[in-house]
């Protein structure tokens, strides 16, 4: 029978600090043209998206079937659901499915973290954070791996949500988006946003922003005075097609992270702000689930209790 791995086994058996070569990798394969993946379907439904991400890279065939769901913060469920199927890149047939809400969650922070280890000072560094769900509480715990973190600032549109999450973090709840980012060195966007929750006139000069929502062509959370920041992307080809940010506001894109880490194209100059725009690409899941299917299969079961 095809293994199920369900939340509790996936945390069990990924752990962030496992995450951060293999994306590194990951990103720069995929700029270099050595990933098989297409643009993302996106299905709208009446609570929320469908999204489908196939990607094949190294002999690892997967597909991400995620749900978001705004609706879902009021419920106290996830905001974002996904599970993966990762298959035999030679037979086709499945290794396994897994559930993906947990790879998603540590996965984006950490791609978020790499962009941000390689395009700000390593000075220690004020974060801010626009929501307070599980990508706010990976995104504080990628960004304190590859910077000294002095401050933490959370902001929701629900005070009790902000709270809670800063109160976990070891952070303040910021009373407005505006009180959060001002004066922050890092700048994270972990919302469901359809409409610019980010003012570009708030961020201080040298400020790094990750965009991590907003993942259709008519969704936004950067207004247009951000987005003339140094604009880069995980994906080009995504960003042009999927990224509202980028195509509403016709930002050019400078480079993607990946030819960056690669040496193939220069990071921006010393004290640029910038804006990384990553809409979460599938080869990452790809990856990540290998790494999964890898460690449930490599592990040594407990001797029996006598």
């Amino acid at each position: 029978m095809t293994p199920f791995l369900d939340d509790a086994q996936v945390r069990r058996l990924l752990h962030i600090d496992a995450l951060f070569d293999v994306m590194r990798q990951a990103l720069i394969a995929l700029s270099a043209g050595r990933v098989v993946q297409p643009i993302r379907m996106a299905m709208d439904f009446p609570h929320g998206v469908l999204f489908l991400k196939p990607a094949l890279i190294d002999g690892a065939l997967a597909t991400k079937l995620i749900t978001q769901c705004p609706g879902n913060a009021a419920r106290g469920l996830p905001t974002m659901q996904a599970t993966i199927v990762l298959f035999c890149a030679e037979t086709g047939g499945t290794l396994a499915v897994m559930d993906g809400t947990w790879i998603t969650a540590l996965r984006t922070a950490v791609v978020s973290a790499i962009g941000a280890d390689a395009l700000t000072s390593r000075a220690p560094k004020v974060l801010a954070l626009l929501g307070s769900g599980v990508l706010a509480r990976s995104h504080v715990q990628a960004m304190r791996r590859v910077r000294r973190i002095d401050e933490v600032r959370i902001w929701s549109p629900t005070a009790r949500n902000a709270a809670r999450c800063a109160e976990e973090v070891g952070g303040v709840a910021a009373t407005s988006a505006q009180a959060a980012v001002e004066g922050a060195d890092i700048v994270c966007t972990v919302t469901t946003a359809t409409e610019p929750i980010l003012k570009g006139a708030w961020l201080k000069p040298g400020a790094f922003v990750a965009a991590v929502g907003a993942p259709r062509p008519h969704w936004r959370e950067l207004d247009d005075a951000t987005m003339q920041a140094h604009v880069v992307v995980d994906s080009r080809e995504a960003a042009q097609q999927e990224a509202g940010d980028v195509i509403l506001s016709g930002a050019r894109v400078h480079a993607e992270i990946g030819a960056i880490l690669a040496g193939i194209e220069p990071p921006p100059p010393a004290g640029t702000t910038v804006v990384f725009k990553a809409l979460g690409q599938a080869v990452e899941d790809a990856v990540a689930a290998r790494l999964v299917y890898n460690a449930a299969t490599t592990s040594v079961s407990p001797p029996p209790t006598p």
